[in-house]
């Protein structure tokens, strides 16, 4: 049975005048994109623009929703409610199908940005919140996660989940990320991390940063295009697992 993988890239980071990334030259290598909503980064005319060339590229669209952190890239923890963030999402992920319906597509799956991003995977009352916004708003949406509350409680609700791994990022034993404030958080040689994703997306294991394979359960492989050389990295891991014999295609076509 051929091995599949979806890969997907966080874009549309910019705000007004600022931008970040490269998220044309990106888009000609995913099959899948988180799309910022307005709350980390993003703008109407930034989403719009974004959706815009998703659908020219055949790229399906994703919503990346984030606690309301602006200046602080949404990579700071902040004391929401749950319902807080419960309508947080649900006011985001709403806004992002406006602009997809609008161009005549729709969003296909949420992934939870940053700092929620990370405590959805180990808060129940947090993950509960996200699952009741996405059912709420739409059912067939599927649920980008890291193995963790976040995926438990969307499964237990029927939610479809697909679970991320990240390209870049060390791992801890337990397998949660390394936080971003520690020394070799985030990885650069990309050799090792196209090896590490080969791995991750055949055999299910990945290296943690104290040298230990532990399992790794991967749906879509996370690519950012924020960092130096991010895109010859991106392409040298879809050439690599394209070798491989892994087929790459959006979760939504399977």
């Amino acid at each position: 049975m051929t091995r599949t993988v979806d890969l997907v890239a966080d874009l549309g980071e910019g705000f007004g005048a600022y931008t970040m990334g490269d998220d044309e030259s990106l888009l000609e290598l995913l099959t899948s994109a988180n799309i910022a909503c307005g709350f980390h980064a993003g703008d109407p005319r930034i989403m719009d623009a974004t959706v815009r060339s998703c659908v020219e590229k055949g790229v399906a669209v994703g919503a990346h929703p984030s606690f309301p952190d602006l200046v602080g890239f949404g990579r700071r923890a902040m004391d929401l409610t749950p319902d807080e963030v419960r309508t947080d999402v649900l006011y985001q992920v709403g806004a992002l199908q406006a602009f997809a319906v609008a161009h005549g597509t729709r969003v296909r799956h949420v992934a939870p940005h940053g700092r929620l991003g990370n405590l959805v995977a180990v808060r129940a009352d947090y993950a509960q919140a996200v699952v009741e916004a996405v059912a709420s708003l739409d059912d067939s949406l599927t649920v980008l996660a890291q193995d963790g509350e976040l995926a438990d409680a969307a499964r237990k609700h029927g939610l479809r989940v697909a679970v991320v791994g990240i390209a870049d990022r060390a791992y801890r034993d337990d397998g949660t990320l390394v936080p971003r404030s520690e020394p070799g958080a985030v990885l650069h040689d990309p050799d090792e991390i196209a090896r590490r994703t080969l791995r991750m997306v055949t055999d299910g294991v990945i290296e943690s940063a104290s040298g230990k394979d532990i399992p790794v359960a991967c749906d879509t492989v996370l690519l950012h295009g924020d960092t130096p050389g991010a895109i010859t990295l991106a392409r040298l891991v879809r050439e690599q697992l394209l070798a491989a014999g892994v087929e790459i295609t959006a979760l939504s076509a399977g």
